[in-house]
């Protein structure tokens, strides 16, 4: 169905799957005979697909809706996402707003904008979470040329204690394996080279399926590794509320599946880890790391790390420096507590003032960049497979990333001619390694 020829565009906040997510609207919104134009030009509808995981996001997605309205006067701005989901009478409360739809409202984002149009009538419209799936939609391709990010999971049910997102995308639920075969066959077939399978908690894949054999997110890492061609796939992230060392061992058996993982640890305290409600002590998360770093000493790793939790001491904010120290992470993203509405720790008591959290946070940030170094270091003189991305514009090398999740700059051969690059790794730059094609 065509609306009209117009142009709209989008401007995304947050996780991975929200990236997923807004990729699905603009072909959706392409097929209704849309052209998507860059978030800096004017357009006839601006659509935000904001985050909520902390406070900062929720100002973050406040601002970028004020600037989509300054930019286009006469245009329609949507406003979609977790923020629209927790906030939605603050989000149609503003002047610069015409439509709020919440999580589970996304997909249908062309319908409403085509109403908006004929009548003028704001909506804001958020309906209950249901059982299944429900995607937006799905993609043939990115704006990266190389690697595609497919969606496979959605909501969280495992309610930590600092976070909102459970309320914000709902229950755990996974997608029908049939519906990411055919999406992965129409990524390959376009030339991508590289899936990275994402979701809200990518490891409750298939959590609800009856037979115990349909259950974890290998089942579906099987049957991709299964498909024809030369690429490979990525994990964004598995989350150590679900899975442990053992379970990471099955992943081994798949040589198309990167050896990088995110695992988010958000703290090196276990004391800080049983009030946050996640449900593994220190201990066990670097043995999780030490059975990842046995199978290939250089497997990519990063990690999430939350600064001054309520109750969070000294000792226990050192737990979380040391084990920055011992675990060389490929990255750190570090985050200040925020405390956020109807989650447990919002109520906890012996909250710590803002300047701590500040102080501690620039402190696990250097902490972070010197883990950064070292498993860079670790790296140097190793050879990896790298999928070019695109030509460094200042010093003509070639960029991409190694399966284990590096950076790195080099020279040699074509620039994106759709295949694998054997690099060495030679030495440190801009954050990254610079390498010899061999």
């Amino acid at each position: 169905m065509i609306y009209h020829s117009k142009t709209v565009a989008f401007h995304t906040l947050g996780c991975r799957v929200n990236q997923y997510e807004t990729q699905a609207l603009r072909e959706r919104f392409a097929a209704c005979g849309y052209t998507v134009v860059s978030e800096t030009e004017r357009a006839d509808v601006c659509v935000i697909n904001t985050c909520t995981v902390t406070g900062l996001s929720d100002r973050k997605s406040r601002q970028c809706i004020r600037r989509a309205r300054r930019r286009n006067p006469d245009g329609i701005v949507a406003v979609i996402g977790c923020y629209a989901q927790m906030n939605p009478r603050e989000a149609a409360a503003m002047p610069e707003v015409d439509i709020v739809l919440g999580s589970a409202e996304k997909g249908r984002l062309p319908e409403l904008v085509a109403a908006f149009a004929r009548d003028g009538e704001k909506r804001a419209e958020l309906r209950p979470f249901g059982a299944d799936f429900g995607p937006c939609g799905s993609i043939a391709g990115m704006e990266s040329r190389t690697r595609a990010y497919i969606k496979i999971q959605d909501g969280c049910d495992r309610r930590c204690a600092y976070c909102v997102i459970p309320y914000a995308r709902g229950p755990a639920r996974s997608r029908p394996a049939e519906d990411i075969i055919a999406e992965a066959r129409v990524l390959l077939e376009n030339g991508y080279r590289e899936l990275v399978l994402t979701g809200i908690n990518t490891a409750l894949y298939g959590a609800e399926a009856e037979s115990a054999s349909d259950r974890g997110v290998h089942t579906i890492v099987a049957r991709l590794c299964a498909l024809d061609g030369d690429f490979r796939i990525r994990l964004g992230s598995l989350e150590p509320t679900v899975i442990d060392a053992r379970y990471v061992t099955r992943l081994f058996a798949y040589e198309k599946l990167c050896p990088s993982l995110h695992l988010s640890v958000q703290s090196g305290s276990t004391r800080v880890l049983a009030a946050m409600r996640r449900g593994y002590a220190r201990e066990a998360y670097l043995e999780l790391v030490r059975t990842l770093r046995e199978r290939d000493p250089a497997y990519g790793v990063s990690t999430d790390i939350i600064a001054g939790f309520p109750g969070e001491t000294e000792e226990d904010f050192n737990d979380s420096l040391r084990l920055l120290e011992e675990v060389d992470f490929s990255h750190v993203h570090v985050f200040r507590f925020s405390r956020r509405a109807g989650t447990a720790a919002a109520s906890m008591p012996d909250r710590l003032p803002a300047d701590v959290k500040a102080a501690r946070a620039e402190r696990l940030l250097r902490a972070g960049e010197r883990s950064a170094a070292a498993f860079l270091r670790r790296n140097v003189g190793a050879v990896r497979s790298v999928l070019p991305e695109r030509t460094d514009a200042e010093t003509g090398l070639l960029e991409g990333l190694t399966e284990n999740g590096i950076r790195v700059l080099f020279a040699g051969g074509a620039p994106l001619d759709g295949g694998f690059a054997r690099v060495r790794l030679l030495a440190e730059e801009q954050g990254g390694l610079r390498g010899e094609r061999l």
